[in-house]
């Protein structure tokens, strides 16, 4: 930046200098303006007109603008692609200032701080902060546009991993550490490194360093001392009005306390406002939810299409979708993504969804009264930011006016939870009937011409309206009379902002001008005059306007800050009505996909599934008038099923058939009905997927790389408890070292983690753990050969498939005639020469379950004469002759 040559530049520098990686909105009139680097990065992202200022000095200054009453939209793209923005505002009316306009910084709005209605109604905005104190790693997040504070600590040798699972399970827009962050240090090589600022200060969106999959934040390093649990726990203490962090189940947890009192310092030097909404921070611990790591949720279509481009209309949360508001979708993807592991909650939730189901006017009565309620939480936590306009807070008033009609509906609802959530609503009568009271129905965005508060409120106010009502009739008088005084009949009384009030005279009547007149303006037809009655009218009416501005601010500001101070009644009463949503929602999917009622069992670990079905999958093919969705059976348990073998055919549905059993077990214990005749379940810790193929390039790591990484993960993690997929590992390397693999994997889960296991394969030589495994069984999906080809059944029965029918699957496809015949003729040659091969090979006995091989032994003579020669003796001739006869015998 070159040396400011003007008041309002030095001004401009000033502010800059205090906020120098964040993007600065500089006030001047009705525009936000931005110079500089400032102006050049904006006008890239925003795609708006770089222009300069002061050229004719021959000082060149980038400047670009946005209009003031469009910027939310403006700031709010800016955010989203990574950036801060810093919001400078006229701190006193221009008119007024004797030098140059006060300004300064409102407020700095940063990925994690935003609260605006640009975001995302479905999902959380939060701003994360890690923190390590001794051996002990501190996670916290915030939402600041909901108030939902959480905080967790980890230690130990898997702490950086449970770490990034938070990460990619909450993905944050922000995230703060200390600027030694000595956390990563001790973890180089292993886990990303967090990338600093460059040299000049300047921000880089998103960062520049190695992340978790799927992340997609920006990296804010501040100070140590701010993570010290010195400078944390009292913050924390204060802003809750508590002796003891012990009621949050924070006490003790002094890594999990400095990352939370991290967070609270940033949005509280970075935001105005009385942060209200923001009245409780909650302990969690990962052991009380069912465990889904980012490659579970890629992998399944959780929240997103595994594919770039893909409809979302194929993820599940889109599927079971039917919140009718923005907090009821939201808290529907956070169960979704945490499903419980507690089942008194779980079947609590049931319960709910089962009253739901059963009574039809009860559940369309709770879903057309939800209708209209706006997201209580983002208005809530506007007001207390101090960034709510008029409107925002009237939406809020009518969104509270819907809640007796929900009262209503719930109370019709029978069930445990439901009464319990009945009663958690508040109708906030008294509030609403204030806001309705004071704002009138149809408000200004803006208060610059007066007309939000309505009459009957404030006196003064009612006075200085009533004096600005008349002034039209009050200059027509004056201008009557002085055409009458002066007979000048084309006299007129006109305004502008620059001269204000003025009588315009014609050149033809100027002889006619009496002597009080005074001369302001001379035109090339006309000149302009004042009067001393004209000029002390024009200073009631401007001081009047400025004054119903003012009290109206000032009303409007009070009415703000009594919505605030119920802050905890109105966050209370906004997530039981998105609990209530989700219930609803979960109801009116069940009902209208035929789904039932799961039922858990405690202590056999069986997992027995009648006739499920894929219910993303069914719902397409039902759109699209397809084909009816073929349902299948599953039956697990800890002994006799443990692991089931899965073969067929590519496009038989075997991926869709693991699938459908990990989404089955989700939802089920997120408190959803399933699409099945029948479920019974028993309560899973973590489900683990290694489906299809991602190659990871721009690592350096292939396909097979990626798969056995994912391998490997799992074989690390699960546990007896947990629930594993997988299809077909080992097929992106060689035939034998996939086979070895695949092989030596469903050994280790046999024997050492005992997890309840879906393999799907086209090794068909894995079918014979069957036999020699207790607790693996074969199953495949069936085909039907026609004349010229095969029909897919998509039925999942009991033992091995017989063939691939890969080159059947190739004519499907499309192939060639010409490269299918060919194929067909290639397998049978590789077919017999394998026979060949292997014709005179003894079979041997079976090897043990603790010493299988996929080999079939060489025959015991030939190994008997091997153990016999001596090869310090064996002449080179003898030898020859020695390999000669083996090889005959072979």
């Amino acid at each position: 930046m070159t040396e400011p040559s003007t008041p309002l530049m030095r001004q401009y520098a000033a502010v800059k200098k205090e906020h120098p990686t964040a993007l600065l909105f500089f006030r001047l009139g009705d525009f936000y303006e931005l110079f500089f680097d400032d102006a050049i990065v904006a006008s890239k992202e925003l795609q708006i007109t770089l222009t300069s200022r002061n050229k004719e000095k021959g000082i060149a200054v980038p400047m670009c603008g946005v209009p003031y009453h469009a910027a939310e939209g403006y700031i709010g793209k800016l955010i989203r692609r990574g950036f801060k923005v810093a919001i400078c505002e006229q701190m006193e009316d221009a008119r007024l200032a004797k030098k140059l306009v006060r300004r300064e910084v409102t407020r700095v709005v940063t990925p994690g701080t935003a609260a605006d209605s640009s975001l995302g109604s479905e999902e959380n905005n939060f701003l994360a902060a890690l923190a390590q104190v001794r051996d002990c790693v501190g996670f916290a997040a915030l939402d600041l546009s909901t108030g939902e504070f959480r905080a967790t600590e980890f230690s130990g040798e898997g702490a950086m991993r449970r770490v990034q699972e938070e990460l990619e399970q909450l993905r944050p827009k922000e995230l703060l550490f200390g600027s030694a962050a000595p956390l990563f240090d001790q973890a180089a090589g292993k886990q990303p490194s967090f990338a600093r600022p460059d040299s000049r200060g300047r921000l880089s969106p998103h960062g520049s360093s190695p992340r978790p999959a799927g992340a997609n934040y920006t990296e804010t390093p501040l100070e140590d001392w701010i993570f010290s649990p010195d400078h944390a726990l009292p913050l924390l203490e204060n802003h809750f009005g508590v002796l003891s962090l012990e009621g949050f189940g924070l006490a003790g947890r002094t890594a999990a306390a400095a990352a939370a009192g991290a967070i609270l310092y940033y949005v509280r030097s970075t935001q105005r406002g009385s942060l209200d909404h923001v009245d409780r921070i909650g302990w969690y611990e990962r052991q009380n939810c069912l465990v889904l790591d980012a490659v579970t949720v890629r992998n399944l279509e959780l929240i997103e299409p595994l594919f770039a481009g893909t409809d979302a209309g194929v993820t599940l949360f889109r599927s079971i979708d039917a919140a009718v508001t923005p907090m009821g979708k939201r808290l529907l993807r956070a169960w979704l993504l945490r499903p419980s592991l507690d089942l008194v909650e779980i079947n609590a939730r049931l319960d709910a969804v089962e009253a739901g189901v059963k009574d039809i006017i009860a559940r369309e009565e709770l879903r057309r009264a939800l209708d209209g309620v706006l997201d209580l939480e983002r208005l809530l936590s506007r007001v207390t930011l101090e960034t709510a306009n008029p409107r925002d807070v009237l939406a809020l008033a009518a969104s509270l006016r819907k809640i007796p009609a929900v009262k209503g509906a719930v109370a019709r609802l029978t069930s445990a939870r439901l009464q319990a959530l009945h009663a958690a609503l508040d109708e906030l009568s008294d509030l609403r009937e204030r806001i309705e009271k004071t704002i009138v129905p149809e408000p200004p965005l803006s208060f610059a011409d007066g007309g939000v508060i309505a009459a009957g409120i404030d006196r003064d106010l009612d006075e200085l309206r009533e004096l600005s009502r008349n002034s039209k009739a009050v200059l027509a008088q004056i201008e009557q009379r002085e055409r009458g005084r002066t007979g000048i009949s084309s006299l007129k009384v006109k305004f502008n902002s620059v001269f204000g009030y003025y009588i315009e005279v014609s050149k033809s009547n100027l002889h006619l001008v009496p002597q009080d007149y005074d001369r302001k303006q001379t035109l090339v037809g006309a000149e302009r005059f004042t009067t001393p009655e004209l000029k002390e009218y024009e200073a009631k009416i401007l001081d009047a306007q400025e004054k119903i501005v003012e009290i109206e601010r000032r009303l409007f500001t009070d009415l703000r800050t009594a919505i605030a101070a119920e802050a905890k009644r109105i966050r209370q009463t906004a997530l039981a009505l998105a609990e209530v949503d989700v219930l609803g929602s979960l109801a009116y999917v069940a009902a209208l996909r035929n789904y039932c009622r799961p039922r858990f069992v405690e202590t056999s670990g069986e997992v027995e599934i009648v006739e499920g079905r894929h219910p993303v999958i069914e719902q397409q093919e039902l759109a699209g008038g397809s084909e009816r969705f073929v349902p299948n059976d599953l039956y697990l348990n800890d002994t006799t099923h443990n692991i089931l073998l899965l073969t067929g055919p590519n496009m038989g549905g075997k991926s869709t058939y693991l699938r459908q059993t990990a989404l089955i077990v989700i939802l089920a214990q997120m408190g959803s009905f399933v699409p099945a005749r029948s479920a019974k379940l028993s309560v899973v810790d973590r489900v683990f997927t290694r489906i299809g193929a991602s190659d990871n390039l721009a690592r350096g790591r292939s396909t097979f790389m990626v798969e056995m990484t994912e391998t490997a993960a799992i074989l690390h993690t699960a546990t007896a408890r947990s629930l594993i997929l997988l299809d077909e590992v080992g097929r992106g390397t060689s035939t034998y070292d996939g086979l070895a693999i695949a092989w030596a994997a469903v050994e280790y889960l046999h024997g050492r983690v005992r997890a309840k296991t879906l393999f799907a394969t086209h090794y068909f030589e894995l079918t014979e753990l069957a036999e020699q495994l207790e607790g693996v069984k074969n199953y495949h999906v069936s085909v039907k050969e026609t004349g010229g080809g095969i029909v897919f059944l998509r039925k999942v029965e009991p033992g091995a498939a017989d063939r691939s029918y890969g080159i059947e699957v190739a004519k499907l496809a499309g192939l060639p005639n010409e490269v299918v015949e060919r194929a067909r003729e290639v397998l049978v040659q590789h077919e017999f020469a394998e026979q060949q091969a292997t014709a005179h090979l003894s079979p041997g006995a079976l090897p043990s379950a603790a010493q299988l091989t996929i080999f079939t032994p060489l025959s015991q003579p030939v190994l008997e004469k091997l153990r016999d020669v001596d090869l310090n003796r064996l002449t080179p001739l003898e030898a020859l002759n020695l390999l000669a006869e083996l090889k005959k015998e072979i």
